[in-house]
């Protein structure tokens, strides 16, 4: 039974307040999952780390809220969703201020997994929160907000990270988080209203199985480019670890009297189809991002600072698109949306696997924004449907689950686009510099000095086949991807459109009070 009643979301005083602080605590710990990418060359010198050890100051990071994620629900339900909230944020912002003094290699990253640990809940909760302090008829304006904040963040982390490296030092890149965190805890302790807590056993072993597979996955997922994946007896044992924890974790959620995570919630049609969108809008989203900055570099020569001003506008694009679905999702069916979504995705996919080195920033620029334009068409209405015929009772588990899928698609994105880059690199370059012989009467007409053989020539002439290898690269990535987004499409089908509340939730929300 719950000890205190639940919020009425039509009688919520301080509303935007409210929203306002959860949506800080939200965008400074999304912004920490890129924000630091770009300080890791500075950081290696000062903490006395290798180029090769200086990485786990961000798999420390992701592992630790990887694993720290599913726990979510039961936590809030066992101390209260006010009181972990309240707890994480604090949390969050100490261990923040401790990565900024680390000395040492080892004391960054015990801290950087406390605030993965710390960090976890928040993302899960706001979400929770704000659905939870919106009557329904806002639902989809609500997770527009928010939606804002979780894809933005990502977008604008390596720009706000360079720009701070750059004109103060690394440490800077966590200090920025005190005056966020101390506005939003403030914010949050006066306004937030408190939820009722409700007694649940705590399936250890559920949560263990669950916890091996998630972390041995991300630990699999972020070693491999390392370790040449598959060549490395490491990875071979992540690989069998990641198995057993997801099998028996399966199997035990399935048999188990009161499983860590209720099954239930996978009857929902509409939130088990979420989960599958979720996880591809994750492998879109951060996979084109981790893509983007390194191209505009190795290619283009752009600096950090000049990357990020032409990677904004796709921050604009998709917080336009958030607005305008905030304000029509009542009219419009959802699935349209989505769909839209999809095309508008897929079609500035298509366009940027015509780059070429010789391109000017237009065409960048212009791709950006349709495509932030189609992720917030299809980011807003997944949030809003997946969770719209759920019972009230499973939207923290749910949220959890909802945040962990989407990690755990950026993850394997990454790591699927970063390998087919590599490997189609040697490909290319094999077979462009294949041709290159004195014998080619192309090569002997516009570069002579080359095909006789002078070394100053031919090292130019390897830079430009480098440059047009890895051009073909990018953009064999860049079709993948929009392989991957049509082929989400079917996907569609599978959601209904919510016409009522769901079986049973009105009788929850009556038991709840």
């Amino acid at each position: 039974m719950f000890e205190v009643r639940a919020i009425d979301p039509h009688n919520v005083p301080h509303r935007g307040l409210i929203t306002v602080a959860i949506m800080l605590a939200t965008i400074m710990q999304v912004l920490d999952t890129t924000i630091a990418n770009v300080a890791l060359p500075t950081m290696t010198g000062d903490l006395g780390a290798s180029p090769d050890t200086i990485t786990w100051v961000l798999t420390s990071y992701i592992v630790a809220a990887a694993i720290m994620t599913p726990v979510t629900g039961w936590l809030a339900d066992r101390f209260g969703r006010k009181e972990l909230f309240l707890t994480t944020v604090v949390g969050f912002t100490v261990m923040s201020m401790l990565c900024g003094v680390s000395w040492s290699l080892n004391s960054m990253v015990a801290f950087r997994v406390a605030q993965g640990l710390f960090g976890a809940a928040i993302v899960p909760l706001s979400q929770t929160f704000l659905l939870d302090i919106n009557p329904k008829e806002r639902h989809g304006s609500a997770m527009a907000l928010w939606g804002a904040g979780i894809m933005v963040g990502p977008i604008i982390g390596p720009t706000l990270g360079g720009w701070l490296t750059e004109s103060f030092n690394w440490r800077w890149v966590f200090f920025i988080n005190l005056p966020v965190g101390i506005i939003a805890v403030a914010g949050m302790l006066v306004y937030l209203p408190a939820i009722g807590t409700r007694l649940r056993t705590f399936d250890f072993f559920g949560f263990a199985m669950l916890s091996l597979g998630v972390g041995a996955l991300q630990l699999m997922l972020d070693r491999g480019g390392e370790v040449d994946w598959f060549s490395a007896p490491e990875i071979w044992i992540e690989l069998g670890l990641m198995l057993t924890g997801f099998w028996v974790f399966i199997v035990h959620t399935l048999t188990a009297e009161h499983p860590f995570i209720d099954p239930k919630i996978f009857m929902d049609r509409n939130f088990a189809t979420g989960l599958v969108f979720i996880f591809v809008i994750g492998i879109i989203l951060l996979a084109s991002l981790a893509l983007l900055p390194p191209m505009l570099s190795r290619i283009f020569g752009y600096p950090t600072i000049t990357t990020g001003i032409i990677m904004a506008p796709r921050g604009v694009g998709t917080m336009v698109s958030m607005i305008v679905v905030g304000r029509i999702i009542q009219k419009v069916d959802a699935r349209y949306l989505v769909v839209l979504g999809l095309l508008l995705t897929a079609y500035s996919l298509y366009v940027m696997a015509q780059f070429t080195p010789q391109m000017d920033n237009y065409l960048i620029i212009e791709t950006g924004v349709v495509q932030g334009l189609g992720l917030g068409l299809v980011f807003v209405p997944l949030s809003t449907v997946a969770f719209a015929t759920l019972d009230p009772r499973f939207r923290t588990d749910a949220a959890s689950l909802f945040s962990l899928v989407r990690n755990l698609g950026s993850s394997i994105g990454i790591s699927i686009v970063t390998v087919v880059l590599a490997r189609n690199l040697q490909i290319n370059h094999a077979e462009l510099s294949s041709g290159m012989t004195p014998f080619n009467p192309n090569l002997v007409q516009a570069m002579p000095s080359a095909a006789a053989g002078d070394p100053l020539s031919l090292m130019k002439l390897d830079s430009l086949v480098n440059i047009q290898a890895l051009m073909i690269s990018y953009v064999n990535d860049f079709k993948l991807m929009m392989i991957v987004t049509l082929c989400a499409l079917p996907l569609v089908f599978l959601l209904k459109k919510p016409n009522h509340a769901p079986a049973g939730a009105e009788a929850t929300a009556a038991a709840m009070e």
